[in-house]
């Protein structure tokens, strides 16, 4: 009987199309051990069953090599990602809640438009008293769509004037002063709970057209934010556009041998770069940040120019913090001096020394006493 893979070959080979499954079971380094059986071989053959999903197939054919797959690097990148999203969770790409740029409801105009020039963002989401009460989110076109309106003079009018306004917009006629909430120009936003997969984030997004979710936790406070750029940079990886910032290495090593590290910089590239000899041990397990792991030494966020001992001989000064979080730091390893080094080994030599218990001397009888001093005495005659 034929070989069904040799007659799939030849087949694909005329039709000029390629039998991926087939490929993907070729491609997969453990066909020795997932050989399919005689039987599951005749049925594929007969009634074209196939034990093995296409999404299984994929997968193994993405992991083999490129150009057997005929995808380029980028290609098979993407469709990677692709694949993960299904277990890519919110809480996993979500912005996190001390990170989020957002805006009172009764914010004057004015003010809002300084916000959106420092927080270089198209969405703001827009809260009653705290980010905890969230109450839907500002876009900056509707904000311009809003002043023009205002803005906009009689076409009558403005010829009838002694001189005319360029583009016939008057903006001295728009009321910054004026609360966002009286602007009617708030709209809806998503509210989605942190174990929600990526994927079903960007259908439900693609479904009601908006762009902007906030993460939810279980006692309905704000947990995170996560946009659609964050899912789409999940696929196809980071985006940057002409107003946002160079990125940067979290940890830098500077010309006097100290480290600044953001904050947000996780202690996997710090150990990387800094060295193993900075081990914070088991803290690695419930922190995944520099900062966190700071917080989580003390018992407390630093202040500003605050010394903290880290692991070993490092030692942080807080270069800038809030109340909320630590934002840069400096790592530096304390000089050990010589006379550091000796008032250590003397304070072990002591506690050597008190450790060992004092040696119990036996009484001498009196026979030998009275032996000693009759010696001493003839010593003593002339």
């Amino acid at each position: 009987m034929a070989d069904p893979d040799a007659r799939a070959d030849s087949a694909a080979t005329a039709t000029g199309q390629r039998d991926f499954p087939g490929l993907a079971r070729r491609s997969n380094g453990l066909a020795h051990e997932t050989r399919e059986t005689w039987l599951n071989r005749m049925l594929r053959a007969l009634f074209g069953w196939s034990p093995n999903s296409i999404r299984s197939d994929l997968k193994v054919l993405l992991d083999g090599a490129t150009a057997e797959t005929g995808f380029s690097p980028d290609e098979s990148r993407m469709l990677r990602n692709i694949l993960s999203l299904r277990e890519r969770r919110l809480d996993d790409l979500m912005v996190p809640r001390a990170d989020i740029v957002a805006v009172q409801q009764d914010i004057p105009l004015g003010e809002l438009f300084k916000v959106f020039e420092k927080a270089s963002h198209s969405r703001l989401v827009v809260y009653n008293d705290t980010l905890d009460e969230p109450v839907g989110m500002v876009h900056i076109r509707d904000l311009i769509a809003f002043m023009t309106a205002r803005a906009s003079v009689d076409r009558e009018a403005d010829v009838a004037g002694e001189q005319p306004l360029p583009a016939g917009l008057d903006f001295s006629a728009v009321d910054l002063a004026m609360p966002l909430s009286a602007a009617k120009i708030i709209r809806t936003i998503l509210f989605v709970p942190p174990s929600m997969p990526a994927i079903d984030l960007l259908a439900k997004m693609q479904a009601t057209h908006i762009h902007l979710a906030l993460v939810i936790d279980e006692y309905g406070g704000t947990d995170g934010l996560a946009s659609i750029e964050d899912i789409v940079e999940e696929i196809v990886g980071d985006i940057e556009d002409e107003h946002d910032e160079a990125t940067e290495h979290a940890v830098i090593r500077q010309p006097d041998g100290s480290y600044i590290a953001a904050g947000r910089a996780s202690l996997e590239e710090a150990v990387a770069v800094i060295g193993a000899e900075f081990d914070v041990g088991a803290a690695a397990e419930e922190v995944d940040t520099v900062g966190g792991y700071i917080v989580t030494l003390i018992g407390r966020v630093p202040v500003r120019g605050e010394l903290v001992p880290g692991p070993g001989t490092f030692e942080m000064e807080i270069l800038d913090a809030d109340p909320r979080r630590v934002k840069r730091v400096r790592i530096y390893q304390r000089k050990v001096t010589p006379r550091a080094i000796e008032r250590t080994s003397s304070r072990r030599s002591e506690a050597a020394l008190r450790a060992v218990p004092p040696i119990e001397k036996d009484e001498p009888s009196s026979g030998s006493t009275e032996q000693s001093s009759s010696q001493s005495q003839v010593k003593s005659t002339p």
